[in-house]
């Protein structure tokens, strides 16, 4: 039996009927149409699904949509736009971290977590924080290289503004409707 469920995801009010045991990555798809976050394994191992809750980086496929109601969940749609890119969606676009895509926006915002909490992070750092997203294109190194980039940037930053600028979303305002792959 379907029940309403409102979520609050990249800023703005949703609502859907779900089914209790529905979990936050199919809802996100299928319901919101929200194709950025990607189903990998369907077992928690692979990280594509990863989403922010709250402004940590957690996989969607392991969470019920029921659970998230009162809790603020970015995915990648909602972390910049074609026009102002996030720093970490830039870094990833400057040291080329992908090929296909399909890890990107998993690997994205798990490192938009990490750098919010590690702003100066060794190599060994980054390779243990991303150890629960796989990548099967890039053998790593231009990740870890992306990652890098967007902690000096996002440092830089933050000493320019005083201001952190790591996990905040885009206003819904400001953003428009774009394809998946066009996020990253």
């Amino acid at each position: 039996m379907k029940r309403p469920v409102t979520l609050t995801v990249n800023g703005t009010e949703r609502s859907a009927a779900v089914e209790p045991r529905a979990l936050l990555v199919h809802v996100l798809r299928d319901d919101f149409n929200l194709t950025g976050t990607h189903i990998g394994c369907d077992t928690s191992q692979c990280g594509a699904c990863t989403v922010l809750i709250d402004g940590r980086a957690v996989k969607s496929c392991t969470v019920l949509a029921v659970q998230c109601e009162g809790e603020a969940i970015t995915t990648i749609e909602g972390l910049g736009t074609a026009e102002a890119l996030h720093p970490i969606q830039a870094a990833f676009w400057e040291k080329h971290g992908l090929q296909c895509g399909f890890c990107t926006p998993g690997m994205i915002l798990t490192a938009v977590d990490f750098l919010a909490s590690n702003p100066d992070p060794t190599e060994a750092e980054i390779r243990h924080a991303l150890e629960g997203n796989y990548c099967r294109c890039t053998g790593y190194q231009n990740i870890v290289a992306a990652v890098q980039l967007a902690a000096r940037t996002l440092r830089a930053d933050q000493s320019a503004s005083g201001t952190p600028r790591v996990s905040q979303p885009s206003s819904p305002s400001s953003r428009t409707a774009q394809p998946a792959g066009a996020a990253v």
